[in-house]
């Protein structure tokens, strides 16, 4: 059972992370040393990474209030606050996951439908910037504001205060069948109005469509009734269960990491869903960033491509990609994905801002989703083989058209293709530069369109 670090060891975290910071040569590319990595992007060679020991755990829960170390993963933190009853409000549906990750780059799952992205339930962070100042910052200020979707442009957190809510040590799961997205579009209006289906409270909220005439939406409750409880980390795969059965009980453990053990579905192209290779196949061994690593090494070494030229496959393109599509659209974005790309099944996430501001329509400018409208996050990773133009990533780029054409916005942890006017224009690029300027005045960090786009 993991525990609190308290504040001692914070502080010595802090000092030795302004201590290799004092230690990269000027004009020297910064990063940090991480261990892990839920980036599908690659990027060119960087210099020592900063020393982020010590910068891994809680620090304290107060209550409905934990303070946070900002490479702590979501795994360490569910760990420690399920031992108080509670949880995030929002749990991004990966394990190594960082808290620090997730507001810098986003997360989202099936609680955002009500609480939004992770970001918005910080109350005040500290920052290392590109001056080497720890810079404490709260909602409203420049520097916080600007600071989701920055991807380390803006500098580190070290420390985050975040809210927490109480959670019962059960999820109860009703998987609802639709024929049509207009169907599924209509049922997510209504649950994001009435936080109810069908008489019955809905506490989290996503979906798969598998097919344009096979959509599910899986509605979470919470509860304290006791009962027999799935496991789907042994033979039985989850995402499976979806269209195999209509009503489902985990515990909130097991429903918060449901995602993980199989990276959705895409453990099924090593093997991991196969009744054989999953009996062989060691349980501890059945998780994101073990897929992950396969992944890296499969791009090092081009084993798919390989494959697919000893199968006499097209040559492919890889899609990995989150969007966020406003949802009164999202029946004409499946039905052009389905034309235009052809994957499924697609992961389904609503997504409605918790935060509005009263000055501005759209209070986060790196990520200018807007108030009071709700979205659903498609989510969509694998191979297209769409043969020799494959290196051009047509179905990427295309992706990314038809995601402004309507009015939506596309996640920036994977590989990107704006040129630097649209990225700007999309992802709040005045303010970012505004921002940067203040904090980093000697242009010591690597700039947002710079890492997403030109991969440095």
């Amino acid at each position: 059972m993991r525990t609190t670090v308290g504040w001692q060891v914070h502080a010595e975290g802090v000092a030795r992370l302004r201590e290799s910071w004092a230690a990269v040569p000027r004009g020297a590319p910064v990063r940090l040393a991480k261990r892990t990595s839920n980036l599908f992007r690659g990027r060119s060679a960087a210099g020592p990474g900063l020393d982020v020991s010590g910068l891994e755990g809680v620090i304290e829960v107060d209550g409905d209030v934990a303070e946070v170390q900002g490479m702590c993963t979501y795994e360490h933190l569910v760990e420690v606050t399920l031992a108080h009853g509670r949880i995030p409000l929002v749990v991004p549906q990966l394990r190594t996951i960082t808290l620090g990750g997730a507001v810098s780059g986003l997360g989202i799952e099936a609680t955002s439908f009500r609480s939004g992205l992770p970001h918005e339930s910080v109350l005040e962070m500290d920052v290392l910037t590109g001056s080497g100042e720890v810079v404490t910052t709260k909602p409203g200020d420049a520097l916080f504001d600007a600071f989701p979707n920055s991807y380390g442009s803006l500098g580190y957190a070290t420390r985050l205060r975040i809210e927490l809510e109480p959670v019962a040590p059960y999820v109860a799961l009703r998987h609802v069948r639709f024929d049509d997205a207009d169907a599924l579009a209509a049922a997510v209006e209504r649950i994001v109005a009435d936080g109810a289906w069908a008489g019955e409270q809905v506490d989290g909220l996503d979906g798969v469509a598998f097919e344009p005439g096979e959509l599910y939406l899986t509605l979470a409750r919470w509860t304290d009734d006791p009962g027999p409880t799935s496991d789907y980390t042994r033979q039985q795969v989850f995402f499976r269960s979806v269209q195999e059965r209509s009503t489902d009980r985990l515990t909130i453990h097991d429903y918060l990491w449901r995602w993980d053990t199989d990276w959705f579905w895409c453990s099924r192209a090593f093997g991991a869903q196969h009744p054989v290779v999953r009996r062989l196949w060691p349980r501890r061994l059945r998780r994101s960033d073990v897929y992950w690593r396969l992944v890296a090494l499969d791009r090092r070494l081009g084993i798919g491509d390989r494959l697919d030229r000893r199968a006499g496959r097209p040559q492919g393109e890889r899609v990995v990609q989150d969007v966020e599509i406003p949802v009164d659209r999202l029946p004409e974005f499946l039905d052009w994905f389905d034309r235009e790309v052809g994957m499924r099944p697609v992961w389904l996430c609503p997504l409605r801002l918790r935060r509005v501001a009263a000055d501005t329509e759209r209070p986060w400018p790196g990520y200018p989703l807007s108030s009071g409208e709700t979205y659903v996050n498609v989510g969509f990773w694998g191979v297209v083989n769409v043969g020799p133009d494959a290196p051009r990533s047509p179905r990427n780029r295309a992706i990314e058209a038809r995601v402004s054409e309507l009015g939506g916005h596309k996640s920036l942890y994977s590989e990107a293709f704006y040129d630097a006017d649209e990225f700007d224009r999309l992802y709040g690029g005045e303010e970012l530069t505004r921002v940067k300027a203040l904090h980093d005045p000697d242009d010591r960090l690597t700039t947002l369109y710079d890492k997403v786009v030109r991969r440095r």
